[in-house]
């Protein structure tokens, strides 16, 4: 049987990507595994129809980790048998790429994210130089890849001179619920996704000191969780935003559906976010809410093409509350995006996606049974 390890930095249960396309992946026949690794706070590990690792650490952030994590891994595909290793972005490409060198494997990229280019990298210079000297060292070499979107593709090709292929991290198509009143008290706003730098959510929250009737739900954890708790505390604001911590997908989808707008609301602060096309984007399309998203590339050509999405040209608490009173005020507007993205929603779905990662993995098992597949 074709094994094929996919590696990432996540503790498994949460990775709804990595669920889908290993899921999708032993469907077409193939032996995987996926490795990660467990924190503290990790619940136990979820069944899934694919193998799963989680490594443990003696540190769980910043460049220790790292340097742990990829020793640790290192170690592990040296004696691990597989025919491909799929290293998910720059944090765990150089022990896939450095073993499959050795043992003469394939190695694939796959490019979540612009590593180099994420908020809280730019604002580092030591710290982007290194993984940008990671990247220049790797990615150049690498033959198989793939990404999320087009701009990533263009972006990487004129940098790297390596193709990459697009698969749209896309969910499952799921059967649309009754569409919402608008009307409804209290209007419910929901985020979903990691509490990092750069997510807009401290301007949600300064938005959500100045409107009624309306309550927030932040469903997830991340470097910013601490600080945002303290500051909804600070303000009184316990009544209006709930967090809602880690959730895994079959609760998640249950909550967004409960949900009237989705926020999906980034910072220019790095190319990854203005070039970004985010999971939780086509999550709300699949739950049947609109989305308030950024006047970027990818967003604004989906927009173009179906019309899903209001788009703001600033991320700032002003522009949220404006954003929020349209769509709630605006006679027939919301109801005219609801229907959009249910047209939206039939057309993008990891059924159509996943023929693109089979036809991927078909075309790097080809190249690699002959001689010389580097």
């Amino acid at each position: 049987m074709k094994r094929i390890i996919c590696t990432v930095t996540t503790d498994l249960n949460f990775d709804q990507r990595m669920i889908r396309i290993c899921t999708s992946l032993v469907q077409a026949g193939y032996d995987v595994l996926l490795v990660g690794r467990v924190l503290k706070q990790s619940p136990a590990l979820q069944f899934q129809p694919f193998r799963q690792k989680r490594m443990q650490c003696f540190f769980e952030s910043g460049k220790l980790f790292y340097l742990e994590y990829n020793f640790r891994l290192f170690l592990y595909l040296l004696f691990a048998p597989y025919d491909v290793v799929c290293s998910i972005d720059l944090d765990t490409i150089l022990p896939g790429f450095f073993v499959s060198k050795i043992k003469g494997k394939a190695c694939v990229y796959d490019a979540h994210e612009y590593f180099a280019e994420l908020p809280e990298v730019v604002e580092r210079p030591r710290v982007k130089k290194a993984w940008e000297a990671v990247a220049q060292l790797v990615i150049p070499r690498i033959r198989y890849a793939y990404t999320v979107c087009d701009s990533l593709a263009e972006i990487f090709y004129k940098k790297y001179k390596t193709p990459f292929v697009v698969i749209r991290n896309v969910p499952l198509r799921i059967q649309q619920p009754e569409q919402k009143e608008i009307a409804a008290s209290p209007l419910i706003l929901i985020y979903q996704g990691v509490l990092n730098e750069g997510r807009g959510l401290e301007e949600t929250i300064e938005a959500m000191d100045q409107m009624e009737d309306v309550v927030c739900w932040l469903v997830g954890e991340g470097d910013l969780s601490e600080r945002l708790r303290k500051m909804v505390v600070d303000k009184g604001l316990q009544n209006k935003i709930l967090f809602h911590g880690r959730v895994a997908p079959p609760e998640l989808l249950a909550l967004t559906k409960r949900a009237h707008i989705g926020l999906n609301m980034l910072k220019k602060k790095g190319l990854n976010y203005y070039f970004s096309l985010a999971n939780k984007t086509f999550d709300y399309m699949q739950a049947g809410i609109p989305s308030i998203c950024m006047n970027f590339p990818e967003y604004s050509r989906l927009h173009d093409k179906y019309g899903t999405f209001l788009l703001l040209e600033e991320l700032t608490p002003t522009a949220i509350i404006e954003a929020v009173n349209r769509l709630r005020e605006e006679d027939g507007y919301y109801q005219k995006l609801v229907g959009r993205n249910r047209i939206a929603a039939k057309d993008l779905t990891w059924g159509k996606e996943k023929e693109k990662l089979l036809v991927f993995y078909e075309e790097v098992f080809i190249n690699i049974s002959g001689p010389n597949h580097y």
